[in-house]
């Protein structure tokens, strides 16, 4: 027997937002993260849109969980891409893609690693909503909760850049 999975409605995911963010270089913890996530606002409700989440990563074939692919190793063949131009970066997935503009400290780590540690949340995150500043303790209780992390798909993925 076998059985096809049709197409995920994208519209269901609601407003997709990216934000780059980098630890404190202080602390030796220098790693330019981005984080995709929806906000919640999908039509038919926020479970819809978690659910459309999920099915879009299964789609692309990203785990959810505890699995951090290396999309390094064939950035051409990779679903997920992310290009910096500047402070602009713009992520790419199969049918989507999102902007933002990243912070100087991650823009310059990501150039000297030429890779970012990218999560895809399945779950809502609508207190982050783009163009309103969020704090580091904001970030942390989202970016930092076991419930998030667990449900989110994880990768490295190297950084593209126009040729100039």
């Amino acid at each position: 027997m076998t059985s096809t999975q049709a197409e995920i409605d994208r519209s269901q995911l609601g407003t997709l937002s990216v934000l780059a963010w980098i630890g404190d270089p202080e602390d030796g913890h220098d790693i330019p993260y981005l984080l995709a996530y929806s906000l919640g606002d999908a039509p038919q409700g926020r479970e819809a849109g978690e659910a459309a989440a999920r099915g879009l990563l299964e789609e692309i074939g990203l785990p959810i969980g505890d699995v951090v692919l290396d999309g390094t190793r064939s950035p051409h063949n990779f679903p997920v891409k992310v290009l910096v131009n500047d402070d602009l970066v713009t992520l790419t997935l199969p049918g989507l893609n999102a902007t933002c503009t990243a912070p100087p400290e991650w823009v310059s780590a990501a150039a000297d690693s030429e890779q970012v540690y990218f999560l895809f949340a399945t779950r809502a995150w609508p207190e982050a909503v783009p163009g309103q500043p969020v704090t580091a303790e904001v970030l942390r209780a989202f970016a930092g909760d076991e419930q998030v992390l667990t449900s989110s798909a994880h990768c490295v993925l190297q950084v593209q850049r126009l040729q100039k």
